[in-house]
């Protein structure tokens, strides 16, 4: 037994696109319920949604799954809603996913960039010689809207994957819940699940990894797969908790108030605080490091302030550590930073 690939994150606080949000506003719309209704514990208008290129946080579309699920909540509403996203409901994301030769190609794209998703609950795909398992963890989804979310999220896989390849079936289904509908499930996945059970699986035969996808187009897929690198090191540069740990580096003037007290203002234990930055693909160092070098671009590039004051306002004891760090950001000394932005700002000569 072994995992086919592990995902790119195992946390839902993933910034994504409007895409998801939009589509539920319009799949309440069909219920008759309003898009100012879902909007109203967010920031975002339907001016917004209608921008591609907008980016939200995570707890944005959380706050609107869970006013749609506060309006109608029912396993029904749950199964449904996910079966409206389809492989072009994530843009760029889905069409590498549909031009991928095989479905094993697919699965691996998908794993590699999941933050260019918009689920709740973390996908594992275990792979044995007789089994392909997908087991969904909704363990760090909040308790309200856990069961709604794990739904969404199965059903939306299991239409994406019905793009793919529109022969896939399941060959078996799990839930630990109970449930009184079970007809919901099978219109959603073809078969009824066995309640009650460990974990949340969907068995599929693993020979379907192997199956060419209809769509597949070698030459479509590279240049996907080299937007969505781009996409995604931007998105995972200001994602989630880094982002959280960032704002109150920023508060604090880069002054690095060290790892407790940062946990402390997040109501986190330092513990559980380092496990998540290493689980977003960062460390407490590095985003002081990087908070503190974005300030002293900035106070640098006043022309106002002398590296020694620089390096003060940073926290730093002595001016000779600030240059050592700065050096090692960006290749050159605080003093030749500040000469080559002056420059700039002058422009070239006889202007």
């Amino acid at each position: 037994m072994a995992e086919l690939a592990a995902p790119a994150v195992r946390d839902w606080d993933f910034p994504r696109g409007t895409a998801s949000i939009e589509l539920m506003t319009r799949f309440a719309a069909g219920r008759g319920l309003p898009a100012s209704r879902l909007l109203a514990g967010t920031t975002l208008t339907p001016e917004l949604l209608a921008d591609p290129a907008v980016q939200v946080d995570a707890r944005q579309e959380l706050a609107v799954v869970r006013a749609l699920a506060q309006l109608d909540g029912s396993d029904a509403a749950a199964l449904e809603l996910g079966r409206r996203y389809r492989v072009t409901t994530f843009g760029i994301f889905g069409f590498a996913c549909i031009s991928s030769p095989t479905l094993r190609d697919a699965m691996l794209f998908a794993l590699r960039y999941f933050d260019l998703s918009f689920a709740f609950c973390i996908p594992h795909v275990v792979l044995t010689a007789d089994r392909l398992t997908l087991e969904l963890d909704d363990s760090r989804v909040p308790a309200d809207v856990a069961r709604f979310l794990l739904l969404r999220d199965l059903a939306a896989i299991f239409a994406v994957l019905r793009d793919l390849l529109p022969e896939i079936a399941l060959d078996e289904l799990t839930f630990r819940h109970e449930t009184a509908t079970p007809e919901d499930y099978r219109a959603a996945f073809g078969l009824l699940p066995r309640f009650g059970a460990d974990a949340c699986r969907a068995a599929l035969d693993p020979a379907l990894l192997g199956r060419p996808l209809p769509q597949a187009n070698d030459q479509t897929v590279a240049l996907c797969a080299a937007q969505c690198e781009a996409l995604v090191t931007r998105r995972r540069q200001r994602s989630g908790i880094s982002q959280q740990v960032r704002e109150r580096l920023v508060r604090l003037g880069g002054v690095d108030a060290g790892m407790d007290e940062i946990a402390r203002q997040l109501t986190l234990s330092t513990r559980t605080l380092r496990r998540r930055l290493t689980e977003a693909g960062t460390s407490y160092r590095a985003l002081v490091d990087e908070v503190r070098q974005a300030l002293a671009e900035e106070l640098l590039d006043t022309g106002v302030l002398s590296v020694e004051d620089v390096a003060y306002r940073l926290g730093y004891a002595e001016a000779s550590s600030f240059i050592h760090a700065f050096k090692r950001w960006t290749g050159m000394t605080p003093a030749a930073f500040a000469r080559r932005f002056r420059s700039a700002r002058r422009g070239p000569p006889g202007r």
